[in-house]
């Protein structure tokens, strides 16, 4: 089986490095999984392009701006099985992604989500980012009946075949592409999705995300996709 570790990345050279040491190669060797790291780069100017070069990674330039965008990109690139997605800035806990995988198998799943509420450590969400994901998961289960906690989590773990069960290149190039892809995902009835705990550490570098206007547009998206307006 092979893995393709996909992860969008603009200016994260403080993140990156600390990232892909957490990845647990030695436990991918032991369950003699093949494994790929396919980093698409948004156009950073600093060392992030370098610095996964340097830990046997793969850099996509992908010009066109958009966080969906770049999972876009880098899904078509992945040649892995499974493929697995979290952000570039050490917030993830990648150390674990070989135990996400064994329960994706395990458990005979074709989705897995994570739950970063699960365990917030210190520092790593402020209460205005805690709000506005409650308000945002809450306003995702009414609208679409999908029952998870939370609905702005970019670490997903997932077989790469369900990719031809949804309309990727229709769904949304920006932020909202994280919440669009659980909708997704969990409504098929073909899918067997789950959400489990995962956990949250303190940022590396400089956030990217603008708090209120990204919330925003997540919040307007849920209700565009509902009724189409």
């Amino acid at each position: 089986m092979k893995v393709s570790v996909v992860i969008p990345a603009l200016n994260e050279e403080k993140g990156i490095g600390v990232t892909l040491d957490h990845i647990q190669k030695n436990e991918f060797s032991k369950k003699k999984w093949d494994l790929e790291i396919l980093v698409v780069d948004g156009g950073s100017q600093d060392k992030t392009s370098h610095i996964v070069k340097e830990k046997g990674g793969i850099v996509i330039q992908e010009p066109r701006k958009g966080y969906g965008r770049a999972y876009k990109t880098g899904f078509t690139k992945a040649t892995g099985d499974v493929i697995v997605t979290g952000d570039a800035d050490a917030t993830y806990p990648f150390d674990e992604i070989h135990l996400y995988i064994q329960e994706l198998i395990n458990g005979q799943l074709d989705f897995i989500t994570t739950n970063r509420f699960a365990q917030l450590g210190k520092g790593s969400m402020s209460l205005k980012h805690y709000l506005g994901n409650f308000i945002l998961s809450t306003t995702l289960r009414l609208l679409f009946g999908v029952k998870i906690k939370d609905s702005q989590s970019g670490m997903w773990i997932f077989h790469r075949h369900v990719l031809d069960e949804i309309s990727l290149e229709k769904m949304d190039d920006g932020m909202p592409f994280s919440e669009e892809i659980k909708i997704e995902m969990f409504r098929k009835s073909t899918i067997r999705a789950r959400e489990i705990p995962s956990r949250l550490s303190a940022r590396e570098g400089e956030a990217k995300i603008q708090s209120f206007g990204d919330g925003w547009k997540n919040f307007k998206y849920l209700f565009k996709k509902k009724w189409g307006t």
